[in-house]
């Protein structure tokens, strides 16, 4: 494994800290790894208006982009659950436009973790 990784996936642990979940009590924690190695982290922020909640993982990749940064190489993402879960279709999509190639590392914890190629997860990304 890549040694940025395991600093990613306590980055992500780190996150799901922060996470704002009063009304599922599901705590996600996301931190990406840019192409320059730097880390930006997120986490779930969720509102009465579900609709309207904020998934860690495009909450990392909002921060990274308005510092100007377009270029990532993976994302590690870890939950309050004993469970792998998997981003859901916005998130998917969102992370595509901007990597395709991305590496998804998805925690269950420390030592049971998978990855997983993002055109792996989404192999028909929507395209204008």
């Amino acid at each position: 494994m890549h040694k940025n990784f395991n600093i990613l996936i306590e980055s992500s642990i780190k996150a799901k800290k922060s996470a704002y979940a009063p009304f599922s009590g599901f705590r996600v924690g996301a931190a990406l790894l840019t192409k320059s190695n730097k880390i930006y982290t997120g986490c779930n922020i969720e509102i009465s208006s579900l609709s309207l909640t904020l998934c860690a993982e495009r909450v990392a990749f909002a921060k990274a982009i308005s510092e100007g940064e377009k270029r990532f190489t993976a994302i590690a993402i870890s939950t309050n659950r004993n469970k792998i879960f998997y981003p859901c279709g916005a998130c998917l999509q969102f992370m595509a436009e901007f990597s395709i190639n991305l590496k998804v590392i998805l925690i269950k914890n420390k030592k049971d973790i998978k990855i997983f190629n993002l055109k792996n997860l989404l192999p028909k990304k929507f395209n204008l």
